[in-house]
């Protein structure tokens, strides 16, 4: 028999303004000291030095994440011109340097090159997996690794602004699974001056912004208090994207043992994902066909 998870069943989402320093482990394992939560995990890794939203699910939100593979990041980032680094970014040593400056009109005739359906090699520094090894690991060891291309989908890559003739500002919106460092390194190869990234922050994921996002430390403050739970945002947020169809009573009491449950009629057709609420708290997420839902996942809320 297993041993029973210590905590509270609390659920919801979180949304972090994520400090520089701090992995997006750590700042999930302190969320969840801080509520004294049974189950945590979050929406999108950030590297340890980026900044930005880092959504956050507690408890049955942990349930909702998978929703959120598809959908859409928007990151700010600052591109240093003229240097490589072995890590793609500030952190790293300089391995290569070129005095080549490209203009803002030779900066925005590239970018569409690296909007639509593109193919992205994953930073040597990254969590991608070789022979059942993490890629940094490797590199941290001095290994140097041909990590294939990937497909990502990138709806945009716009110039911000110039800062000087070193630096400039970008905004990316991607898919799931983009670096905002490969493409920093990728377009400064394409312009000839070679590139890093400075910093980078993380705007929204999906329907989570970061204008609606609470800094670590005001977490902190409220830790193990009454107060702390107000800072949630409610489970079904994570939903968004996809059709709600409204459960009968009955159809609730089903879904929620996990049976084909009926549904009232909605804006879906046979055979689409879609979830199931009642009184407006999600029940499940499933499949529609012929007047119920078919649940895949179930919520206990």
């Amino acid at each position: 028999m297993g041993r029973k998870r210590k905590g509270r069943d609390v659920s919801g989402w979180l949304l972090i303004d994520k400090p520089a320093g701090m992995t997006s482990t750590a700042v999930v394992n302190k969320v969840r000291w801080c509520f004294d939560a049974k189950k945590a995990g979050h929406a999108g890794t950030l590297d340890p030095d980026a900044t930005g939203l880092l959504p956050i699910a507690l408890g049955e939100a942990t349930k909702t994440i998978a929703y959120l593979g598809d959908a859409l990041k928007a990151y700010d980032f600052r591109m240093r011109m003229g240097q490589a680094t072995r890590t793609d970014d500030a952190e790293g040593a300089v391995i290569a340097e070129r005095s080549e400056r490209p203009s803002d009109t030779d900066i925005a005739a590239a970018l569409p090159a690296f909007v639509g359906d593109i193919h992205q090699v994953p930073p040597q520094f990254s969590a991608v997996k070789v022979d059942g090894e993490r890629a940094y690991d490797i590199a941290r060891g001095g290994g140097e690794m041909e990590l294939a291309a990937r497909d990502l989908f990138v709806d945009e890559l716009s110039l911000v602004g110039r800062v000087d003739a070193d630096h400039v500002d970008l905004r990316f919106v991607c898919g799931s699974g983009g670096y905002v460092r490969s493409i920093a390194r990728d377009l400064g190869e394409a312009l000839g001056c070679l590139g890093h990234v400075v910093w980078l922050k993380r705007m929204w994921v999906g329907p989570f912004d970061l204008d609606e996002a609470v800094a670590l430390e005001r977490v902190e403050t409220l830790a193990k208090t009454p107060e702390i739970d107000a800072l949630l945002a409610p489970v079904g947020l994570a939903l968004d994207s996809l059709p709600e169809l409204r459960a009968t009573e009955q159809g609730a009491v089903r879904l929620r043992n996990g049976n084909p449950g009926a549904v009232l009629p909605g804006a879906v057709e046979y055979g689409d994902l879609a979830w199931a609420s009642l009184d407006g708290v999600p029940v499940a997420v499933g499949r529609f066909r012929a007047g119920e839902l078919h649940p895949e996942r179930v919520f206990n809320l």
